[in-house]
């Protein structure tokens, strides 16, 4: 008896490049002249090439595409064209020369003219007297480590950083504390914080939501406003605070530091899932 098998029409895969025509927005979260200027930037402008050596823009493009997509580094070496233990190593090189340079972009103010000029552009856009910025926490998703992994979950289940940051009226980030644990508490944060002894001497204030204490250089809503003033300090903040829910509702862009926060996430999709890196490595990328 013979018996017949139906055979499939073989595939054909077709061979994956990276070409002009493809966007380089959605594969490197930069256009091709941005990721010019970051390899010169970050990685200097020479380029060594002998022995088969990656080039500084293709080593930034391994980078990003990595940050872009946050799965595994097999398939960002099939898109680049390289090898599996080269995304590896360019990626860490690339990430320690970036995060040596951090403190040239965030930047807390600190000098007189800083504080003056952070409160001028505060009072330019909003209205609450004294501010220079605003502090809040966000959590980014790790995974669960082999050491003291019960530490890391937070509020709702899941192993993450949480992650302090302020920004200015620009919607820059002015600071980021990297340090803490997702079981930590936003208030415990920022009490163990430098900006927060950097503003305990100051005249001026950061903005944070209820979840903060009040202090002088703290505005949050009072909870038992008595006076006109403090009454009217509540009213602006539970307004921003309204304001930040009916965002949400809407899913759109909080406002103030929640939106630095979701630009952020949107700019770089690896911070938006779970980082597939170990542990002490997480804070160098965020």
């Amino acid at each position: 008896m013979e018996i017949f098998v139906r055979c499939l029409h073989q595939k054909v895969y077709r061979e994956t490049r990276i070409t002009e025509e493809r966007n380089y927005k959605t594969l490197y979260c930069f256009h091709a002249e941005n990721i010019q200027w970051l390899a010169n930037y970050f990685l200097g402008e020479y380029n060594e090439t002998r022995g088969g050596a990656v080039n500084n823009e293709t080593k930034m493009r391994t980078f990003l595409r990595y940050l872009a997509d946050p799965g595994f580094q097999i398939g960002v070496a099939e898109d680049i064209g390289v090898d599996q233990s080269t995304i590896s190593k360019t990626f860490s090189n690339v990430l320690n020369r970036i995060v040596e340079r951090r403190y040239e972009w965030v930047k807390f103010p600190t000098t007189a003219m800083s504080l003056d000029s952070a409160k001028m552009k505060w009072q330019e856009r909003f209205s609450f007297p004294g501010a220079i910025g605003a502090v809040d926490c966000t959590h980014i998703l790790i995974r669960r480590p082999q050491m003291h992994g019960d530490e890391y979950v937070n509020r709702k289940g899941h192993h993450s950083l949480n992650v302090q940051a302020t920004c200015n009226a620009k919607e820059e980030f002015t600071s980021i504390d990297v340090s803490w644990l997702g079981s930590v508490h936003d208030a415990r944060i920022w009490r163990n914080s430098n900006v927060c002894r950097v503003m305990s001497i100051q005249a001026n204030a950061l903005i944070g939501d209820s979840g903060y204490p009040i202090a002088p250089w703290l505005m949050t809503p009072y909870q038992n406003p008595t006076t006109p003033e403090q009454r009217a300090s509540t009213e602006y903040l539970k307004e921003r605070e309204r304001e930040r829910e009916r965002e949400r509702e809407r899913e759109r862009e909080r406002v103030v530091v929640e939106r630095c926060f979701g630009q952020l996430k949107q700019r770089f999709p690896i911070l938006r899932s779970r980082i597939r890196l170990s542990t002490e490595k997480v804070p160098s990328v965020i």
